[in-house]
């Protein structure tokens, strides 16, 4: 009878251990679009591992090279990494960022820059974000932008009807704005992880939290397309929407609220193009003048 090796019984913490390394393989996998058998192919790792990896049943090597890197008081990514050894402050430093909360960590990268600078400002040149209310041409001429310079459109609000599994509205109306910025601020995170060059189009309304729009600004070079609110409210009704078009002056006031509420968000942006009277053609050349996309 063939001699086999004792099976070690897993403590708790490692097979919670073993769950989270499986989900978070499985998460990313999904967020990419990509089938357990492209990763296999990509990876060189069995389907079978991976379907035991993903489902928290990793190999038993994993946590003994946990204990190794608990043994020697290192955090595991540290005992992986492929660099050049850090500093003992610097893995200090990673450490206490690790435990700030989404907004804290922004105000410290902020802090960071001003004090040191862009470490590298071309990673966020080469995402164009456009901002604006509806009917300022970002979707319009988001994609006829990111087909002039290949790289990948994405408007936000279908990424987030596409996580959310339902249409904005109903967003709206079965989880209320609170679960809305959450899904937001979760696709906008997605899109910058996954996308190093793109042209993203986003709400009109995200400027208004602080969160969302700091993460913009901080991964994006943002462009704010403006227009007087009659070309607004003419664009919308273009659009198919007539809403609008009931008790119009009440919806131009409204327009025009929001639009002098929003102005000095709106500022913030690292360039702005008034398409106000100015043709499709005549506004995409203006954002090709502004064109920071590198290949």
């Amino acid at each position: 009878m063939p001699h086999t090796q004792p099976r070690h019984p897993l403590h708790v913490s490692d097979e919670h251990y073993l769950q989270q390394l499986g989900s978070r393989v499985r998460d990313t996998r999904a967020r990419l679009h990509m089938s357990r058998k492209v990763l296999a192919a990509t990876s060189g790792v069995s389907e079978r591992y991976l379907a035991q990896l993903e489902g928290g049943h990793g190999n038993i090597s994993i946590l003994l090279l946990r204990q190794v890197a608990q043994a020697l008081s290192l955090a595991l990514p540290d005992l992986l990494r492929e660099e050049r050894e850090h500093s003992v402050k610097l893995i200090q430093l990673t450490r206490y960022l690790e435990k700030l909360s989404p907004r804290r960590l922004l105000q410290a990268r902020s802090i960071l820059v001003s004090a040191f600078g862009e470490l590298d400002p071309q990673q966020r040149r080469n995402r164009i974000a456009l901002i604006g209310l509806r009917g300022a041409g970002k979707s319009t001429l988001g994609k006829a932008l990111s087909e002039k310079l290949s790289v990948p459109f994405i408007e936000l609000d279908m990424e987030i009807e596409r996580e959310a599994g339902v249409p904005l509205s109903e967003i709206f109306s079965l989880y209320g704005q609170a679960a809305y910025r959450r899904l937001e601020l979760r696709c906008l995170e997605n899109v910058i992880e996954l996308h190093g060059q793109a042209v993203i189009a986003t709400g009109g309304s995200l400027v208004t939290e602080a969160e969302a729009f700091d993460l913009l600004r901080a991964s994006c070079f943002t462009i704010w397309l403006r227009a007087s609110s009659e070309e607004h409210m003419q664009r919308v009704i273009d659009q198919g929407d007539m809403r609008p078009m009931t008790g119009r002056e009440e919806s131009m006031s409204y327009l025009r609220q929001i639009l002098e509420e929003r102005d000095s968000l709106y500022r913030l942006a690292d360039a702005t193009l008034d398409t106000s009277g100015r043709t499709v053609l005549e506004s995409l050349s203006e954002l090709q003048k502004m064109n920071t996309i590198h290949g």
